[in-house]
């Protein structure tokens, strides 16, 4: 059999049939998607009846530059795009861009001078399962060896590259001399941030905030560190809240002083849990000073915007933060973060500039007033580099294509000094409005979607921000346009009523979106698709046999079966978004299946009113954590207050602490439940 694909595709895949209700297929590489953010293709069954519609998100022609590199002398830097397959090199003196293309899917990059001087790049991919080397001298030069896919982290140190991958959520070491894989470490779930601090390789678990320490030459994992009650906030609107820290959220930039014995962390701060005040929807951005033996000194927080990269110049002692939530870099004196001074050390903000012709939002007279961000929020700084002689700060503005230039040559007078063009980011404008409104903190709350719903996708738990007030997992937002309604119990019903009604709540009204905005904020957060499941077969069909994240083994075809009989899951997960909420007949059905009704942490300070739960979608569950809507697989309580990782297979704890009611998992056996399990792995 073969799938027929319309236009503008125009093209036909062959299917892999299990039987006489199920049959696989992969659409392959470079489909024409015309020039739109999106293309609707009628498909069909060759030599059968009967059409349906296959949506097909265009990202080829959307670029997004989400990480920077230079080389040694900083002559040349380096912008990678993940849609586009493209790493950019800018040669400063000349301006000059040259397009390099690389495997699928590139996701982290860095530099690397062999043992005989010469410098290579390094790129790692989300989806070839490659480490590219690419000779700076001659770029035609390259060299692949295997590693990890569904690779998110890189960093190299002396002719390792240390490679954090989501899809088993783990960190690995690779000898780039030989490509021989010296050892592989599980860590804690959807790993990206790594650096060396003093003798550790730090590894940031973006669902969990948990930071882990491994020996960069085994593995071994050292320890592990999370605020928890009473990790002291300075500044910002949960300055108060020190005491009701559950746990800690994604770290999203790390950085290490040597001198201070200091591990720096951009996030959106210590988690802040259930509050006599009922504070809710805890954000407070800004930078966390770690000891490594001791733990989480303190955070800075800034009451505004979302941090998100960091770097350090040890020599002066000053550390730069990027915001990509107001479009800043802030400067910070290391020293007092780290030492108990951090009231006073926040130095210097430096607004970015948006490219002269780069639209906006809204109209120039609306930024800048009634407490509201400036128009650089247009910028999103995602990554930063020092020049090797620190007198020049690099600074990716993701959302224009563009890379800033500041002179950090005098200490504390950061200026603006120019701004290079790495690629158009106006391919698609309106979803790239979208984008920015998705990132940008205009009322200065320090809430915006990506702080919720980090990259689109989930982080951790929340005391939250809808009725009844209780802790609750923040869901994803990939592939969600196919599954209304949203929050629990269900207040919106579309992406676009969500977009109207949580951008206003996300600025406090001030001011409230303009149609305009709703449509581009709606357009780009439909568009956020599940990645392709690295779980199957390169057919698209479910393997054979397939390893566990806890070890054991299943039969993914053989849990098929039980999915849709003796387990009794299909009732409530009917594919192909495996959730009733697919379709408007049975839409918004709350129903009690014997799962937890609320997160038991301080209860009296919650409203544990139970009206039911929804039904979550089961494609892309491979990378969710926690699960249910409570959080509590995965997550559990401890007695001193603090939420901590309790499981790191979810989904088994979601499948089987909570049989029979929810689903017949009890009626199974072990090995029934690892092929249950296997096929769930593989939606």
């Amino acid at each position: 059999m073969k799938l027929s694909l319309g236009a503008p595709a125009s093209t036909s895949v062959p299917l892999v049939v299990v039987d006489s209700q199920h049959a696989f297929a992969r659409l392959p590489a470079g489909l024409e998607a015309g020039s739109f953010p999106e293309a609707l293709i009628e498909v069909s069954i060759d030599g059968a009846e009967g059409k349906a519609s296959l949506r097909l998100i265009n990202d080829t022609s959307f670029p997004d530059l989400t990480a920077l590199a230079r080389s040694r002398d900083s002559a040349l830097l380096f912008a990678l795009s993940g849609p586009t397959d493209t790493v950019f090199q800018l040669e400063l003196a000349t301006k000059k861009v040259t397009a390099l293309a690389v495997d699928d899917g590139p996701a982290a990059l860095a530099t690397w001078v062999d043992a005989a001087g010469l410098e290579w790049l390094v790129v790692v991919h989300q989806f070839a399962g490659s480490l590219v080397l690419i000779n700076l001298k001659d770029p035609s030069a390259r060299r692949a060896l295997p590693a990890p896919a569904n690779a998110s982290g890189l960093l190299v140190h002396e002719g390792k590259a240390f490679v954090a991958e989501q899809a088993r959520d783990s960190v690995s070491a690779i000898e780039l001399t030989t490509g021989k894989e010296l050892w592989r470490t599980p860590v804690a779930a959807n790993p990206r941030e790594l650096i060396l601090a003093g003798k550790s390789l730090l590894v940031g678990s973006l669902a969990t905030g948990v930071l882990e320490l491994l020996d960069p030459s085994t593995g071994a994992v050292q320890g592990s560190i999370e605020p928890g009650p009473g990790t002291p906030i300075v500044g910002g609107g949960t300055a108060k809240y020190s005491a009701q820290v559950m746990n800690g959220k994604a770290p999203r930039g790390l950085a290490w002083s040597g001198r201070l014995s200091t591990a720096f962390v951009a996030s959106i701060g210590p988690n802040i849990g259930p509050n006599v005040d009922q504070m809710e929807v805890s954000m407070n951005g800004g930078v966390g000073a770690v000891d490594l033996g001791k733990g989480w000194r303190r955070h800075l927080g800034f009451g505004a915007g979302v941090t998100e990269a960091l770097v350090l110049d040890e020599a002066r002692g000053l550390l730069y933060a990027s915001d990509v939530g107001l479009g800043l870099v802030r400067v910070i004196d290391a020293k007092k973060l780290a030492s108990g001074d951090a009231a006073k050390a926040l130095v210097q903000e430096v607004a970015l500039r948006p490219p002269a012709r780069f639209p906006s939002i809204r109209p120039a007279e609306d930024f800048n007033v009634k407490g509201r961000a400036g128009a650089s929020l247009h910028a999103g700084p995602r990554a930063l580099s020092l020049s090797a002689d620190g007198k020049r700060l690099f600074v990716l503005e993701r959302f224009t294509g563009t890379i800033a230039v500041l002179d950090v040559s005098r200490p504390g007078k950061a200026g603006w000094l120019e701004q290079y063009a790495v690629t158009n980011a106006l391919t698609q404008p309106t979803r790239r409005l979208g984008q920015v409104l998705f990132f940008a903190d205009l009322g200065r709350t320090a809430m915006s979607c990506d702080a919720c719903h980090l990259e689109g996708h989930g982080e951790g738990v929340l005391f939250e921000k809808t009725m009844p007030l209780r802790i609750y997992r923040s869901t994803t937002v990939r592939g969600s346009r196919e599954t209304p309604p949203y929050f629990t119990p269900a207040s919106t019903h579309s992406m676009g009523e969500t977009a109207k009604i949580v951008g206003s709540r996300n600025r406090f009204h001030n001011p409230d979106p303009s149609p305009t905005e709703i449509e581009a904020l709606t357009l780009y957060a439909s568009l956020i698709p599940t990645p392709p499941n690295p779980f199957v077969g390169a057919d698209g069909a479910p393997v054979l046999s397939l390893v566990l994240p806890d070890g054991r083994t299943g039969k993914p075809l053989e849990g098929l079966k039980l999915f849709e009989g003796k387990a009794g899951c299909a009732p409530c997960h009917p594919a192909p978004q495996f959730t009733t909420d697919q379709d408007p007949a049975t839409r918004g059905r709350f129903i009690d299946v014997g799962t937890p009704r609320f997160m038991p942490l301080r209860e009296d300070q919650q409203n544990t009113r139970f009206e039911g739960f929804g039904t979550p979608a089961l494609v892309g569950s491979w990378d969710v954590f926690p699960m249910l809507t409570t959080g509590l697989a995965g997550l559990a309580v401890r007695p001193d207050g603090s939420v901590r990782v309790d499981d790191r297979f979810p989904l088994r704890a979601a499948t089987e602490k909570y049989a029979p009611r929810h689903g017949r998992a009890d009626l199974l056996t072990d090995a029934e439940r690892d092929d249950l399990l296997a096929y769930v792995m593989s939606l």
